[in-house]
């Protein structure tokens, strides 16, 4: 009888550390549920936002080396204050919203360092994918994140020159 309850005993002792170890690892791990990108045209001072956010990505604190930031938004979601810019901004001379509908980002890596973290991945605009890196810092429940990318580099050439085409973005993403 012993030995029966001493079983009994080891397997619930056994379910519960599993449910620990679960409940641990829950914890650390976070889902992006919803977000905000922000932009800056910094040459022409216009500002706006970008939306139809879909993500896949999961964020482990304890290992960033098991996190994976991965997401689009919507071309068609372009909002600037002003509708007949975003209707051109949509149109086939810069973003080409019909060919081109998504813009995508997929990490490669992703570590942490004295500001935070640092995520390296690419981002693809017009089927032309470049490396970028986004700087994020945890704020409570939620990552702020930003880069500078300049829209030339992705065959939206609204300057002639490159430095003209600086686009400063915020990333804003609720975690749950």
């Amino acid at each position: 009888m012993f030995k029966t309850v001493l079983i009994l005993f080891k397997k619930r002792i056994f379910v519960l550390l599993l449910l620990l170890f679960f409940f641990q690892l829950t914890r650390s791990q976070k889902n992006i549920a919803s977000g905000t990108i922000e932009f800056e045209f910094v040459s022409k001072k216009v500002d706006g936002s970008i939306g139809g956010l879909a993500s896949s990505s999961s964020i482990n604190f304890d290992d960033l080396n098991a996190s994976l930031f991965e997401g689009s938004v919507a071309v068609d979601a372009i909002k600037t204050g002003n509708f007949l810019r975003d209707w051109a901004l949509k149109g086939g001379k810069y973003f080409d919203e019909d060919s081109y509908p998504l813009i995508t980002f997929k990490s490669k890596t992703i570590t942490a360092d004295t500001e935070g973290i640092k995520v390296e991945g690419d981002l693809t605009i017009k089927d032309i994918t470049k490396p970028i890196i986004i700087n994020f810092i945890l704020v409570e429940n939620e990552l702020k994140g930003n880069t500078t990318l300049y829209s030339s580099d992705f065959g939206i050439q609204i300057k002639k020159k490159r430095e003209d085409n600086k686009v400063e973005v915020v990333f804003k993403f609720n975690l749950e």
